[in-house]
């Protein structure tokens, strides 16, 4: 008796499992899934704009590793390193290959996804209030997660369905959107946040450079600027409960990653400044170590001497391979070369053709919103190369999508 798989349920619940698995913050187990659904996955044939990033990708681990023959590194870290620069390179093939030919509706199957972790991680907060006994956000964001992307995705996805040629009945949205934004909101990431009204406004096309949009963006950036000073005059404590705690975060995030100057053996100091602690230390023994490690990196397996032990994932540690800004971590590795191809990637995002179809200017809008964004995710949290960032399985995605949607487009004309 043989047994029939649907093709599209078993390419949707390998799409499911692949971005579900970082969310278990084991990198190891997400860096073979990853590569097997790869491998399983692979194509005959990519588009250029895929195969452009891939090798912008490729090109900067390549600079690691030449790198890495003029300095003595431990082989552990070495391997490593390998595995955590290649995260962008198979995120963006998975995302690709699973959309381009597997997957019947990519972005029905993207929210799906988005609403089953939603719901996984409100039964862990329920559990952790319940029976564990938590009373704050400290607890429940060390226990459940400090920030989900892909769920701030899929609420615009679900926000903005229709123009992506997505249906759902007024009642099943309204759940998907209680459910996400419940989920969201027991994050209380200040990332998330500034990543929804990113992704919002892309979607409102307000980036689209004309006197109207450049109006009403310059009139938002006013009101945060007012929103911003009341409370820095409302001055929330450090050590606050709940929303007091986030306000304190959104405080100090403007100065967190660029003070130049602090105190190490003040705590407090330390502690809400520590992404500038990284990249002061980066930045000086970068330029301590010559022209050539300025300009190429250090390579695989390199590390960053904090000078005084940290808690890091609860381990002790006073040299750490792996920064929480991007492209300061890129700059370890690849030098100044690394960097300037990471912007380019970047770059490469924003350039998109004028269309007239509709769900294609769409997805470029989110593309868009998705580029300016990765200007913050990586400055704040290594963007696609963080170890639980789905990011990149969403771009290669929405290329293929893209392809699809002109693909169809082209052959509708030829048999009109």
């Amino acid at each position: 008796m043989r047994i029939r798989i649907n093709k599209n349920y078993f390419f949707s619940s390998l799409f499911a499992l692949c971005v579900a698995v970082p969310y278990l913050n084991n990198y190891e187990l997400t860096f073979l899934v990853w590569t097997a659904t790869m491998v399983l996955t692979l194509r005959k044939s990519y588009s250029k704009q895929l195969l452009i990033q891939v090798s912008l990708f490729t090109i900067i681990l390549g600079v690691a590793f030449f790198s890495s023959f003029f300095h003595d590194f431990a082989n552990y870290d070495f391997i490593r390193d390998i595995t955590y620069l290649a995260k962008p390179i198979l995120g963006l093939l998975i995302g690709y290959q699973l959309c381009r030919n597997n997957l019947k509706n990519p972005i029905q199957t993207v929210i799906y996804t988005g609403i089953l972790l939603a719901v996984i991680h409100l039964l862990i907060v329920f559990y952790g209030i319940v029976f564990v006994g938590f009373r704050n956000i400290h607890q429940i964001r060390t226990y459940a997660g400090y920030f989900s992307d892909f769920e701030v995705y899929v609420i615009i996805l679900i926000l903005f369905s229709e123009k992506f040629g997505i249906q759902f009945s007024h009642k099943k949205k309204l759940l998907f959107l209680i459910i996400l934004i419940m989920s969201s909101a027991f994050y209380l990431s200040r990332t998330n946040f500034i990543q929804f009204g990113i992704l919002f406004l892309a979607m409102k096309g307000y980036f689209v450079p004309d006197r109207r949009n450049l109006t009403i963006l310059f009139s938002l950036l006013f009101v945060g600027i007012l929103c911003y000073s009341a409370i820095v005059y409302y001055n929330p404590k450090r050590n606050g409960k709940g929303i007091e705690a986030f306000l304190y975060k959104v405080k100090i995030a403007p100065t967190e990653p660029f003070k130049t100057k602090i105190n190490t053996e003040d705590y407090k100091d330390f502690n809400d400044n520590y992404r500038s602690v990284e990249n002061i230390n980066t930045f000086r023994q970068m330029e301590n170590d010559g022209t050539f490690t300025v300009l190429f990196g250090k390579g695989l397996g390199s590390k960053v001497d904090l000078k005084k032990d940290v808690w890091l994932d609860d381990t002790l540690l006073r040299h750490i391979s792996i920064l929480h800004n991007g492209f300061m971590t890129v700059y370890l590795k690849s030098g100044v070369l690394g960097v300037f191809l990471l912007f380019f990637t970047i770059f490469l995002l924003f350039r998109k053709q004028v269309t007239s179809i509709p769900e294609l200017t769409n997805l470029n809008y989110l593309i868009t919103g998705t580029a300016i964004f990765l200007f913050i995710s990586y400055w704040v949290f290594m963007g696609f190369y963080f170890k639980a960032d789905t990011k990149a399985i969403l771009i290669g995605l929405l290329f293929a999508l893209s392809e699809r949607i002109k693909l169809n487009a082209t052959t509708q004309k030829i048999s009109e």
